[in-house]
């Protein structure tokens, strides 16, 4: 777990650096910046906190939903998946995609969602409404949370 830790907070580090030296356009892009990405010791869980001094718990589950991947969300609106039975998935890794957004890795194998800074801000903000939103459509879909055995 430390060298998980360790190797997201000198990634962050890197992150600033170039954005203080405007390196990258990448940089100079996002409006939001991390200054910490925290893995809980669970793996259910990713603690994002901001520059602007916000400080966002974000469920594994959460993340996994939202992925801003085109398997979730389609290649438009009425595309989009209402995706089931994640609430037991993990977090198995954090991956740095340039200056700009980290790739989460879930334990069921999807790893192919880009969460940008801007994103991850706006999931966080807007947490309470997405994931009722979320709950509201498991139910009008016949869904669950759970995975079906």
């Amino acid at each position: 777990m430390f060298a998980r830790q360790f190797t997201v907070n000198v990634m962050i580090k890197q992150l600033a650096w170039n954005r203080i030296a405007g390196k990258g356009f990448e940089a100079m892009t996002s409006e939001r910046w991390p200054t910490e990405l925290r893995l809980g010791k669970d793996k259910r869980s990713l603690r994002v906190t901001f520059d602007d001094g916000t400080t966002f718990d974000l469920s594994a589950e959460y993340l996994r939903v939202t992925s801003p991947s085109a398997e979730v969300q389609g290649h438009s609106p009425a595309e989009r998946k209402t995706v089931p039975g994640k609430r037991n998935v993990e977090i198995i890794g954090v991956e740095p995609v340039g200056n700009y957004a980290v790739k989460l890795v879930f334990d069921d194998m999807h790893d192919t969602g880009i969460y940008g800074w801007d994103y991850l801000y706006r999931l966080g903000a807007e947490q309470g409404e997405k994931w009722q939103a979320y709950l509201d459509e498991l139910a009008v879909k016949g869904l669950s949370r759970d995975k079906v055995r």
